[in-house]
């Protein structure tokens, strides 16, 4: 009975009594000068990184946005390959509406006066023929032109090839035009109109400031240093800011990125939430792996004949890829984060006071020292 009720005793006072630490003051100014500049290091840690740099007492968002683009400008060509033409929107923007980007033609290889017929094939290894055994019918290779017909037929006064049933005349994609077609494109605007929102603090904004009206978008452009709210861009000018030339890149095309950074700080002290606009170019220029360079596709545009037979007018594009990628980030004084925060300040602080006083305790273990206990408060002159 005795073990039972020592045991119930001891739960009892495990549960219900109330203990404090007994406090060790320490007149000693190294000591002291240690250990205020290590709280002085862990204010400065939380006020200057964590609050200022970090902001870690906000809530934050992430951006969800919409993009259309509107490109306007006018060209002029005349070629060998087609009759002398002018160019409009709707001719060099491919498709007309884009998923957060566009296209713009800038150069072109033109194959006119297609007909669904029979022609020889390109030669080559594969296809190159003495004799129609060399030629298998129905064979069809993803790198030639055609579905061979069986048959080997003269592609030159020296040379045979398997013969293919195909658009014909074969395209000649070698004969890129060293400048390009549509050079003038580098004169071409583009409105980006950009609507955004962050729905976890209910904001709504968008590119077109509430200070731009009508008669301002009419003539404004993006100027970094003078018009830097403009949503009107000269293509020129994104090419040149992405670090390259537009006449070369115009050649084979490429593909570059319009950024748009809507971080934000939503406080209301902290100001306006406007976009901040970046450019850069997004495909592989590297001179060394050049292989397969710029960007480039092929469509056509087909006729019927007055007999009734289908043509059609083939054209490999070549232009730039215009990416429009908004990013952003939004942050919100919130009373959660700063508790948080909060709290884990604190206990750094109290850290600080743990560390010190077992640096102590071990010296106070090594050297002569005076105690004078006073309560809960204990002096000791080291």
């Amino acid at each position: 009975m005795s073990k039972s009720a020592g045991c119930c005793q001891k739960c009892v006072e495990y549960l219900f009594y109330y203990e404090t630490p007994k406090t060790l003051v320490i007149p000693n100014i190294g000591v002291g000068c240690v250990f205020r500049f290590t709280q002085l290091l862990v204010v400065l840690y939380v006020v200057g990184y964590v609050c200022v740099v970090q902001k870690a007492y906000q809530e934050t968002d992430t951006v969800i946005s919409s993009v259309t683009t509107k490109v306007k400008g006018f060209a002029f060509t005349n070629t060998s390959d087609m009759d002398p033409r002018f160019w409009d929107v709707a001719d060099y923007v491919i498709p007309p509406q884009g998923d957060r980007s566009f296209f713009v033609l800038t150069n072109m290889v033109v194959t006119p006066k297609q007909s669904q017929s029979r022609c020889p094939e390109f030669p080559s290894q594969s296809t190159t023929c003495v004799d129609d055994c060399d030629c298998i019918e129905g064979h069809s290779d993803p790198r030639g032109s055609g579905i061979q017909t069986g048959l080997c037929v003269n592609y030159s006064s020296t040379v045979q090839t398997c013969e293919v049933l195909s658009w014909c005349p074969l395209e000649i994609d070698t004969m890129l035009p060293e400048h390009a077609l549509l050079a003038t494109a580098e004169n071409f605007t583009v409105l980006i109109k950009n609507s955004v929102t962050y729905p976890k603090f209910n904001f709504h904004g968008r590119n077109i400031l509430p200070h731009i009206n009508s008669s301002y978008l009419k003539r404004c452009e993006f100027n970094r240093a003078t018009d830097p709210d403009c949503p009107i861009f000269r293509l020129k000018h994104i090419v040149s800011e992405a670090g390259e030339d537009f006449q070369d890149m115009a050649v084979k095309g490429g593909i570059l990125g319009i950024i748009i950074d809507w971080s934000c700080d939503l406080d209301w002290w902290a100001g306006k939430c406007y976009p901040k606009y970046s450019f850069r170019r997004l495909d592989n220029k590297n001179p060394v792996n050049n292989v397969a360079p710029g960007y480039n596709f092929r469509f056509a545009k087909y006729y019927k004949t007055a007999d009734g037979e289908e043509t059609r007018t083939l054209i490999k594009a070549y232009g730039i890829r215009f990416d429009v990628i908004v990013f952003g980030t939004a942050g919100k004084f919130g009373i959660v984060p700063t508790i948080v925060n909060l709290g884990a300040a604190l206990s750094f602080l109290s850290l600080v006071s743990i560390h010190v006083q077992s640096c102590n305790m071990e010296k106070h273990t090594h050297t002569h020292t005076h105690t004078h206990f006073s309560g809960k408060i204990m002096t000791s002159r080291i």
